[in-house]
């Protein structure tokens, strides 16, 4: 299934020249990025080791029951519209209008949140210059990589994405052999064995409550595994690659994630006052950096701010193609003005990715306010908005299969079929909506004064969405799509079973 061009363009289509290793490298670059080289080990220091290693496995196990559906969907109807289209074919067109929006905005604010980050990362080689330089050095970068064509951006992501591989690959090797003794730890060189498990309250630290907190960090750091499902309209064969994808992420949240928080938790104790450090900034006292000090290796400061660097910029460089894309099939789609529906002679949607850059821009204003104002609300706005993505996800797909039941369509027709139906969107539904409904709880239940400007930061994004879906409603007269009334393009009611991809 092919996106197709508004009249007058129709020799001008999205090109679908990417190609399994992209997308492979796409699903697991959109998954390792600062939240694990920084923010994981402030997760440690909050809730312990054992704490911090269940939130992971939570979050890890709702998002890999979220890309299984995003999956099937995907592989069936591969659009660069991804969960706006989904959302409005399966759940209402409403819905899917703000889901779109919802999404574009989303990754367009992540790019100004990513290069303002990038200022900081540089100050450690460059602290006299200024953040502007840089902010724009870099959006200029991005920009250019997406404006060629869609091959531009891959390969782009391909090595971005093998970069940080290395370096998690090293850390968990270097891990292992210091927590077997093979290699020194710490500066007596002796291994710690299980010791940090049991120090002060480990492994689980403040409860409950300090799962849920660290649970919200956790969730912000698995954001952009859904990329794939936006790099299906550009696949060059979605029905293999994106089950294909999509059956490796579940093995890099175990590696990824869940092993490197384990050794983290293991190699350093949850007192370290380094770990409580979260800043983007504060570079040196990075988890891994510490790991790697521990061992014994120079200079690890410096090698992980440039893994750092690169972690920033790959995770701006997807925002710009994500938020670039979902614009552009709004546009073909009706949704947006059909100016951004343009594409050049590569297939590249450039208006679309004019637009996004502009937002991008607002990096600029985070350094004419130096007390990071700016920066704080667009990350908060920018996290909210990625959960109900998420959200939109499990929902679209549970309509989808309600849909499919009710007209009598068997799921065999599918190129990729999620083993996990009707469990997997329930739990991952649930679990989302907790975990963003919780972000800021602490803000109502600890006594003090409210602080009611930072609760609105943080979430303004649920009052945007349901005021563009209900705007919507109320304008266009939409309602949500009776199941019977569900189009499945491809599809057929009664037809015999055939063979389809499913998960073991």
């Amino acid at each position: 299934m092919s996106e197709q061009q508004p009249s007058g363009a129709a020799a001008l289509t999205l090109r679908r020249k990417l190609r399994a290793r992209h997308l492979t490298m796409i699903a697991i670059g959109g998954s390792i990025g600062t939240g694990l080289f920084v923010a994981s080990g402030s997760t440690v220091a909050q809730a312990g080791p054992g704490g911090a290693l269940t939130a992971y496995i939570l979050i890890g196990a709702m998002v890999y029951f979220l890309m299984t559906s995003l999956g099937e969907l995907a592989a069936y109807m591969p659009v660069s519209g991804t969960f706006a289209t989904y959302g409005a074919l399966y759940v209402e067109e409403g819905f899917g209008f703000a889901l779109g929006w919802n999404y574009w905005y989303n990754w367009a604010v992540t790019i100004a949140v990513e290069l303002a980050a990038a200022q900081l990362v540089m100050q450690y080689w460059f602290p006299g210059t200024s953040g502007v330089l840089w902010s724009g050095l870099f959006l200029g970068l991005m920009f250019l990589l997406n404006a060629f064509s869609v091959r531009g951006f891959g390969e782009a992501e391909y090595w971005f994405s093998l970069i940080k591989v290395i370096t998690v690959i090293a850390f968990i090797a270097i891990g292992v052999l210091m927590i077997f003794g093979i290699m020194r730890s710490g500066a007596d060189g002796m291994s710690p064995g299980l010791k940090n498990f049991t120090v002060g309250d480990a492994p689980f630290v403040g409860g409950l409550p300090a799962i849920i907190g660290v649970a919200m960090i956790a969730g912000f750091s698995f954001q952009g595994t859904e990329l794939v499902g936006v790099a299906a309209g550009e696949s060059a064969d979605p029905a293999k690659n994106i089950p294909r994808a999509v059956r490796q992420v579940f093995w890099r949240i175990l590696l990824f994630y869940v092993l490197a928080i384990l050794i983290i938790g293991i190699l350093i104790p949850y007192t370290d006052p380094n770990l409580l450090k979260k800043d983007v900034d504060t570079i040196g006292v990075s988890p891994f950096t510490l790991v790697f000090r521990h061992a014994g290796l120079a200079m690890a400061a410096g090698v992980m701010n440039a893994v750092i660097l690169t972690s920033v910029l790959s995770a701006g460089n997807s925002g710009m193609y994500a938020s670039t894309r979902m614009l552009y099939n709004l546009a073909v789609e009706g949704r947006a003005f059909r100016v951004f529906a343009r594409l050049t002679r590569n297939g590249v949607p450039l208006w679309a990715l004019l637009a996004t850059t502009a937002v991008g821009a607002l990096c600029f204003l985070s350094s004419m306010f130096k007390d990071n104002t700016v920066y704080l609300w667009l990350l908060n706005m920018s996290g909210m908005t990625g959960f109900i993505a998420w959200l939109g996800i499990a929902i679209s797909h549970y309509r989808f299969r309600k849909g499919m039941a009710a007209q009598g369509i068997s799921t065999a027709q599918l190129p990729y079929r999620s083993p996990f139906f009707p469990y997997g969107p329930i739990f991952a539904f649930a679990l989302c909506l907790v975990v963003a409904l919780g972000q800021d709880y602490q803000a109502f239940t600890s006594g003090a004064k409210i602080d009611w400007v930072g609760v609105i930061a943080t979430y303004i994004g649920i009052p945007l969405f349901l005021l563009i879906w209900l705007g919507y409603r109320i304008v266009r007269k939409s309602r949500f799509v009776p199941v019977h009334e569900m189009k499945f393009p491809g599809l057929q009611a009664g037809r015999p079973a055939v063979g389809a991809a499913a998960d073991p």
